[in-house]
C-alpha cells in the first residue's frame, strides 16, 4: 500500500539529537521508500503558542529547514514548507474547531503538563493546538503520521475529529482517518544527565544533550561526562528498565547504527563503559558532525532556504486549497 505521510517539526532553534533520532532520521527513511508520498512541515503556527521573538523565529524557521536538508530530505522528492505560508491550515483549524468538543481537548495530557497549575494564564492557542495539528494532517488526506509515544493522544483526537466531521456533514469518507507510524524503539531520546527526562533544549545544562551544531570535541566530551551507573555493562538478561541512563546510551547507539538493542548489548557485554563511550562518540561524530557542518553552510544562503520553502508552500497550497474549498462547500459557505 502506498502511504501519504505528513509530519512537522516546530522551529524552536538549536535542534538536538533527540529531534534527529526521534523524528528527522525517520522522515528521511520514509522519503527514501519510493512508495511513499511525503509532506514535511515547519510548524511555525504551532510555535507561537509560546511567546516568540519575531527575528529569532524567522531565523529558527530557516534553521529547521536547513536541518531537514542537511539530514537528507530532498525538496524534489518531499514537499517541505512552512505552515504559516499556507492559509488553509488556519482556515481548516477554525472549521474543525467548530466540530471538536471541549471535553476532548480538556483531556489532552500534554496541555495539562505544559499549562501546569495555573491554566487561566496560558494562551487559548496552547489549548486548541491539537485542532490545528488535526487540520495539518487532514488537509492533505494523509494516510499515515510518524509520531512518538507522546503524540499518540493527539493523533487519536485527530481521528475523532475526522470521523465527527464526516458524520456531521454526511460525507463518510471525505476526511481520511490517518494511521500512526510509531517507531518501535527509541523514538524518545532522554537526557544525558537524567535517563528519566526527555532530551530538551530547555534543560539549563548543555551537557544534557547533543546539539546538531556541536563539533567533534564537544560531542566526545559530552558523552564522556554522560551519566551511567556503578554496575558493569549489561548482559543479555539484564533488566535495562531499572538502568535508564544505560538504556538511553545503548538506545542511541542502536538507533545510529541501525542495529537492534540485543545485538548492541552482545557487542559490548563484558566491556567497560569507557570503551563503549569511545565507540558511541566515534559513531556520533561520524553521523552528527557532517550534518552540523552542512547546516552551517546552508544557513549562509538564506535565499536558497527561502526558495525551498516558497516552492514547497506553493505545492502544499495547491493540495490544501482544493481540500478547504470542498470542506467549505460541505459546511455551506
Amino acid at each position: 500500500m502506498n502511504k501519504k505521510i505528513f509530519s512537522g517539526v516546530q522551529p524552536t532553534g538549536n535542534l538536538h539529537l533527540g529531534n534527529y533520532l526521534g523524528a528527522i532520521k525517520n522522515f528521511v527513511q520514509l522519503q527514501n521508500d519510493k512508495k511513499n508520498e511525503c509532506i514535511y512541515c515547519v510548524v511555525d503556527l504551532h510555535s507561537i503558542t509560546a511567546k516568540q521573538d519575531p527575528k529569532i523565529l524567522k531565523k529558527n524557521i530557516r534553521e529547521t529547514t536547513a536541518t531537514f536538508i542537511a539530514s537528507g530530505l530532498d525538496p524534489e522528492r518531499s514537499i517541505i514548507f512552512n505552515q504559516s505560508a499556507v492559509p488553509a491550515h488556519a482556515e481548516g483549524s477554525w472549521i474543525l474547531g467548530c466540530v471538536s468538543r471541549m471535553g476532548w481537548l480538556s483531556r489532552m495530557t500534554q496541555f495539562k503538563e505544559k499549562a501546569g497549575k495555573d491554566k487561566e494564564k496560558v494562551s487559548v492557542g496552547l489549548y486548541v493546538y491539537p485542532v490545528l495539528m488535526a487540520a495539518d494532517i487532514l488537509l492533505y488526506d494523509a494516510t499515515h503520521v510518524p509520531i512518538g509515544e507522546d503524540q499518540k493522544q493527539h493523533l487519536e483526537l485527530c481521528r475523532n475529529i475526522a470521523q465527527k466531521f464526516n458524520h456531521d456533514f454526511n460525507a463518510p469518507s471525505f476526511l481520511k482517518v490517518p494511521e500512526p507510524l510509531i517507531q518501535k524503539e527509541f523514538a524518545r531520546i532522554m537526557s544525558l544527565k537524567d535517563g528519566l527526562k526527555k532530551m530538551s533544549k530547555s534543560d539549563p545544562s548543555d551537557f544534557s544533550r547533543i546539539n546538531l551544531s556541536d563539533d567533534k570535541d564537544l560531542i566526545i566530551n559530552k558523552i564522556k561526562k554522560s551519566k551511567t551507573d556503578t554496575l558493569p555493562m549489561p548482559d543479555q538478561n539484564d533488566d535495562l528498565e531499572k538502568r535508564p541512563e544505560v538504556l538511553n546510551l545503548l538506545g542511541i547507539y542502536s538507533s545510529l547504527s541501525n542495529q537492534n538493542l540485543g545485538k548492541v548489548k552482545s557487542e559490548f557485554e563484558g566491556k567497560n563503559f569507557s570503551s563503549f563511550k569511545d565507540n558511541l562518540s566515534e559513531l556520533l561524530v561520524g553521523k552528527i558532525e557532517p550534518i552540523g557542518k552542512k547546516i552551517k553552510d546552508l544557513l549562509k544562503d538564506e535565499k536558497y532556504l527561502d526558495k525551498i520553502l516558497e516552492k514547497g508552500s506553493e505545492k502544499a497550497d495547491n493540495l490544501s486549497s482544493k481540500k478547504i474549498t470542498e470542506m467549505k462547500t460541505l459546511v455551506g459557505f
